[in-house]
């Protein structure tokens, strides 16, 4: 059973870096490795734009569209991690009529890469 909650917890641990390391590469506008982050038949989700993306091309359009495109910058306000899932809140910021607004993800992981994350703009 420690074996078992150590476990669990380097994880935990593993998993906080991976999103930290998310938001920092976003931020940087680096697609490849943007995308090094999802498995290649991932699906991003995101009723705010009314649409799911799939795969590693729809990833990557989202990515280009909303993020670099309006020049985003995401910093992270909470994050709660499971096992194998995470949900953040976050505050946008970049050149979209906002200037400012919060967002969620709620994420599922396989094979240590995200295989399925909804994404929420919070007015």
């Amino acid at each position: 059973m420690v074996i078992s909650n150590f476990k669990i917890i380097i994880r935990m641990m593993n998993l906080e870096t991976f999103i930290k390391d998310w938001i920092a590469v976003s931020n940087s506008y680096n697609i490849e490795k943007y995308l090094e982050f999802y498995n290649e038949n991932a699906v991003l989700n995101d009723p705010s734009v009314g649409r799911k993306f799939t795969g590693h091309d729809g990833i990557k359009d989202y990515f280009v569209s909303y993020f670099i495109s309006y020049k985003t910058q995401t910093e992270l306000r909470k994050l709660e991690i499971k096992e194998n899932s995470a949900y953040l809140e976050v505050e946008f910021t970049g050149e979209f009529p906002e200037g400012k607004i919060g967002g969620s993800f709620e994420f599922t992981f396989k094979n240590d890469k995200i295989e399925f994350v909804k994404a929420d703009l919070i007015h």
